[in-house]
């Protein structure tokens, strides 16, 4: 394995550690070929009955992949896209328990190798999203399947304004399952390690909470608009008749800041989501991620968010009534020959 990514077997367990703490446990194309062997090579190992994946450090779990490099290399996006997703694809079809700790940030890609998984553990610490819009991108690693089939279209909200929840929206949502305080962590790892036997968790669980506290019920509201026009003039008119602090007023000036195109594929990408299977669902986020970097605003937003972080990027379009409908389809339609392979 990579030092990147350190494994081990501990009793009855194999534990997959993400070791990048200084860039946020950030996924490169070694790390998802060293999970993807190792995962294979366990799935028919009889001494493993279960499979735990943490991040190393107090930060995070996975801040998500590593954009600078498929920014830098056009040559890295179709491979590093298309072994992600077939691992995100092993991941949510995976014999054996799979129990990722979800300590810290969860982004992006780190959704792709948490949320597909049998048993997801949110913490007191867990802060998720899928950011990919904010840089002229869509969500993506499996991401706009979740997010599509989260209760009350709630997901929307994560998908449009790029926010981070905790773990009593992770579980709303459909990202977790448990929740588990950070301070129980390293005894649930010795619990399931030394039985085995993933029931162990619920000695450990906690209640998260409420989601969204006082905001739910506007939200489902808002979401249930027909497009993400009408979901932004929805938070207008709230934001209107509340103090800067509402959610509503937040949300409203996150999606106005976002690239109406990368908003408009997200639309359409989670419409599609919300009736497919989850290969349908990657198989689409594939030729959308190669298509993103050619006729999207994806280089631009990050040269200016993550490269030269001068947080000035000039989209492509100014407004999302300028966005051609047909330009959206092709960047989720327009196809090569080698796609993902499940």
């Amino acid at each position: 394995m990579t030092e990147s990514v350190q494994t081990a077997k501990e009793g009855n367990a194999g534990i997959i550690t993400l070791n990048r703490p200084k860039a946020l446990n950030a996924l490169d194309l070694d790390m998802i070929r060293a999970m993807t062997k190792t995962l294979k090579a366990w799935e028919s190992d009889d001494s493993v009955a279960l499979v735990i994946v943490r991040g190393a450090g107090d930060r995070a779990f996975c801040a998500g992949g590593d954009i600078a490099a498929l920014y830098a290399d056009a040559e890295v996006g179709p491979v590093f896209f298309r072994e992600e997703y077939e691992l995100n694809h092993l991941i949510a079809t995976y014999s054996k328990p799979y129990v990722p700790l979800m300590k810290g940030i969860v982004l992006g890609g780190g959704v792709g190798v948490s949320s597909h998984g049998s048993h997801r553990i949110a913490t007191d610490t867990t802060r998720l999203g899928m950011p990919e819009v904010g840089i002229g991108f869509a969500p993506d690693a499996g991401g706009s399947y979740v997010l599509a089939k989260s209760r009350d279209r709630l997901g929307r909200h994560l998908a449009y304004t790029s926010v981070h929840v905790g773990a009593a929206e992770a579980i709303d949502l459909g990202f977790a399952d448990f929740y588990v305080t950070d301070d129980k962590l390293d005894a649930l790892t010795e619990a399931l390690s030394s039985s085995g036997d993933v029931t162990e968790i619920e000695k450990f669980t906690s209640e998260p909470g409420e989601s969204f506290p006082g905001d739910r019920a506007e939200m489902v509201d808002v979401y249930s608009a027909d497009s993400v026009e009408d979901t932004l003039e929805r938070l207008r008119i709230l934001a209107r008749n509340n103090p800067e602090e509402h959610w509503a007023v937040k949300a409203e000036q996150k999606i106005s800041n976002h690239p109406p195109l990368s908003l408009k594929v997200t639309e359409l990408l989670l419409d599609r989501a919300s009736v497919s299977t989850l290969p349908d669902a990657l198989t689409t986020e594939y030729w959308m991620s190669l298509n993103m970097r050619t006729d999207g605003d994806f280089l631009e937003g990050v040269r200016a968010q993550i490269i030269e972080k001068d947080r000035n990027p000039k989209w492509s379009h100014t407004s999302l009534e300028e966005v051609d409908t047909s330009a959206v389809v092709a960047i989720l339609d327009r196809r090569g020959n080698i796609g993902p392979n499940f």
